[in-house]
């Protein structure tokens, strides 16, 4: 019987028409038995079934060890927009089409991003640790309208942070590689170093690869205006942890907010800060858009399998 891998950490197979008719076809759904982001040995352990011939993925490591040692994967659909936990090269030598979501989760990202700027800005988070101790303290925010804030990158997250921020008044300018002269209301700007000395908020919304470890390091935030915020909701190992740490130990920087981390579930020192907002990975996580993956994680995975031969297309009334 042939099998479809899902190894995200949760998936609603039952209201899933596309994976109810693969199902209803004799294909059988092997689960992350974890709950959690698969690390590279669970994932290889998991692909050396041979029956699995395709796989609706998550954010594991999908490496070149991992996709050789596959026995019989022959497509992987991506729940959701990146594909830098996969090895592209090594796929298309296998003949393994890479699929992904790209326009599903942008605005739930979006709206996560600015919800941690505000909760860092107004110190809620603080604020409710703090009440739910006993200690009745009003603590004193900033306002998002007086704030300039930098996106770096001006993808499709990057550019609806930028339009929800301007219904708040606040500036906006962005750095990203392909940089026209203006973004609609935002300014781009040729230098990453000139938007870190503008910016009061710094907003990560860049793709990770082995290039860019640690993009921010102690250079970077050395460059950031003191007292500012940093905010990451993109990927996680684009952030020197330690580094964000001592900078927000010594004051330089006044607060951040992470919602991706490079070893997750995240256990590090930053969970000692009260100025600091952590989020477990959540940015997809609204349910309209988990919908909206997952259905068009299923469809593109059903087109490859028919494409293939290996199954028959879905026909609704």
């Amino acid at each position: 019987m042939p099998k479809l891998l899902i190894s995200t950490s949760s998936f609603d197979i039952a209201h899933n028409q596309v994976l109810q008719s693969l199902q209803n076809q004799g294909f059988e759904f092997v689960l992350n038995p974890h709950g959690r982001k698969l690390k590279e040995a669970e994932i290889l352990e998991l692909l050396n079934d041979s029956d699995i011939v395709g796989m609706i993925a998550g954010v594991e490591p999908l490496s070149r060890k991992v996709l050789t040692s596959a026995k019989s994967l022959k497509v992987i659909s991506r729940c959701g927009i990146g594909t830098d936990s996969v090895d592209l090269i090594a796929a298309a030598e296998l003949d393994i089409p890479v699929h992904i979501t790209p326009s599903a989760p942008v605005i739930a990202v979006a709206e996560l991003t600015v919800s941690l700027i505000l909760s860092t800005l107004r110190r809620t988070s603080e604020a409710d640790h703090n009440l739910r101790k006993g200690n009745w303290k009003p603590l004193m925010g900033k306002l998002l309208a007086a704030q300039v804030i930098g996106l770096v990158g001006y993808g499709r997250v990057g550019k609806r942070v930028g339009q929800l921020i301007g219904a708040f008044g606040a500036q906006t300018i962005a750095y990203d590689l392909v940089c026209d002269s203006l973004f609609a209301d935002t300014i781009c700007l040729p230098s990453l170093d000139e938007l870190l000395e503008r910016s009061s908020v710094i907003t990560l919304h860049i793709p990770y690869s082995q290039e860019n470890h640690h993009f921010v390091n102690r250079d970077f935030i050395h460059k950031m205006q003191s007292g500012s915020i940093l905010v990451n909701a993109s990927r996680g190992g684009l952030i020197d942890e330690e580094a964000l740490y001592e900078a927000l130990v010594s004051g330089h920087l006044a607060g951040a907010a992470l919602d991706t981390f490079e070893e997750e579930p995240y256990t590090g020192k930053l969970l000692s800060l009260p100025q600091v907002v952590l989020t477990p990975h959540m940015g997809s996580y609204a349910k309209e858009a988990r919908i909206q993956m997952e259905q068009e994680a299923a469809q593109n995975l059903l087109d490859s399998l028919v494409n293939m031969g290996l199954a028959k297309e879905l026909i609704t009334s």
